[in-house]
């Protein structure tokens, strides 16, 4: 069994309390997330409602859609690889540098989208062009998710790391709510400019992340290490050596919440669309009020680990998404816009947000500091693989069974994160709590006595 990693020992120079620049990195780290998921998850918008028109043939509709969704799934694919360089990168220089460089990349690569030429201009080029900077988001977007996470981890108070990468990690929903405003705001610009003006709109974005990020200070406990001597020559090969049990656990938890929310999101949205459920206004407010109640719920699963652990909290919500499949597609199907809205907001704030407000503080807690770069951007990329071409297994078991295909996928899903709770560890139990309880009372500083 992987050993248990105490908390670090410089707790002189990181207090139990944290360090003074706690909040500025949480809120730092969650606004870079947001700018991050705005490009990455606009993508998705965009791929579920125009791209397939736009960037491939539009004489056949269920072609066009699997090949957006193929595209789609190509961001996802290459994402591990970009939490291996962004890993491996912020075990050996740094935190804060994979942050500014990850940001920057993402924003290159969205601004070209909205750049690109359609399929009506110049044919077959328009999908390839697509592809290779979806390949870009993918990297930069892999490289992402570990630096913002584990800065912030670093620089919280132990006993409530829960709810500080719980308020890194609500930059995800706030990232979405605004992709999707973003894409309301410009339906009345008409096909051409309704998709590509959002992307656009993400330079200002970047411009204004990349400030905020060169002022987010180093991570303490990389700085200890470094000083120390004990910055890993090889974090790859050390992690996956010594902690491949772990890389797998996480993988197949994160896998759950990130499949779960292609399903449950990415592709009810193209559903309803093609089935003419609902109109692109009603679907994408209903994905809004989601996201806006996602915001708060991210933090408040978070916050609610520090009290009752990591585990539980995850078990509840691996266990809510094996039974919503049917029920999701059973409000969906009735048109009913009071449904749709009720819909998302069970799938994301619920099921997608319970899962990912807990992965923060549990994965990083899963591993050493002079490998928890690679090791939890590892697992958590490596699920993207199969969450990115999750929307492409639902079009498929849709057009062969039905709606009751990509229902019982959710399902499935569902019961793989169960299992995977039960077989990971609890990182902040009784143990846990009292050791920390117990390094606060032998670390903190004597009260000077009264002067006369």
């Amino acid at each position: 069994m992987t050993e248990r990693h105490a908390p670090p020992s410089s707790a002189v120079r990181h207090p139990v309390e944290g360090t003074e620049a706690r909040k500025r990195v949480a809120i730092g780290s969650s606004i870079g997330a947001t700018i991050e998921t705005y490009d990455f998850i606009g993508f998705g918008v965009a791929a579920a409602l125009y791209f397939n028109t736009v960037f491939f043939p539009a004489d056949d509709p269920l072609s066009g859609t699997l090949l957006s969704f193929a595209t789609l799934g190509i961001g996802f694919a290459v994402r591990p690889l970009g939490g291996i360089i962004g890993g491996y990168l912020g075990d050996r220089i740094g935190r804060k540098p994979v942050l500014v460089g990850s940001l920057l990349l993402m924003g290159i690569a969205t601004v070209l989208i909205g750049l690109l030429p359609t399929y009506a201009q110049v044919g077959v080029w328009a999908g390839i062009l697509l592809v290779v900077v979806r390949v870009v988001q993918g990297l930069a977007f892999g490289a992402e998710w570990g630096g913002a996470i584990l800065m912030t981890f670093e620089h919280a108070p132990w006993r409530r790391r829960g709810l500080y990468t719980g308020i890194t990690q609500a930059g995800f929903p706030v990232g979405l709510l605004l992709a999707n405003i973003a894409f309301l705001v410009s339906v009345p610009l008409g096909d051409q400019w309704a998709w590509r003006v959002p992307f656009l709109l993400s330079a200002v974005l970047i411009a204004v992340g990349i400030v905020i990020r060169l002022k987010v200070e180093e991570s303490p406990e990389f700085e200890d290490l470094k000083a120390e001597g004990e910055v890993s020559k090889n974090p790859l090969l050390e992690v996956v050596r010594d902690d491949w049990r772990n890389i797998v656990r996480a993988f197949f938890l994160r896998m759950t919440e990130t499949a779960g929310y292609a399903v449950t999101i990415t592709f009810v949205v193209s559903y309803l669309t093609s089935e003419e459920l609902s109109d692109r206004t009603t679907t994408l407010t209903a994905t809004m009020i989601a996201a806006a109640i996602g915001v708060a719920a991210t933090v408040f699963w978070g916050s609610l680990t520090d009290r009752f652990g990591r585990r539980p909290v995850y078990l509840a919500g691996t266990i809510i998404t094996a039974l919503w499949g049917v029920p999701l597609f059973w409000l969906v199907n009735t048109g009913s816009a009071i449904a749709i809205v009720a819909a998302f907001v069970v799938s994301y704030a619920v099921c997608q947000n319970m899962l990912a407000g807990v992965q923060g503080a549990w994965f990083s807690e899963l591993f050493a500091a002079r490998t928890r770069t690679t090791g939890a951007s590892l697992a958590y990329q490596l699920s993207a693989v199969v969450s990115g071409f999750t929307p492409l297994v639902a079009t498929a078991l849709f057009a062969g069974f039905g709606w009751i295909g990509p229902a019982l996928l959710i399902t499935v899903y569902g019961v793989c994160g169960v299992i995977a709770t039960v077989l990971t560890r609890e990182t902040w139990g009784a143990a846990e709590k009292a050791a920390v309880d117990e390094i606060a009372r032998a670390t903190a500083r004597p009260v000077p006595a009264p002067t006369s």
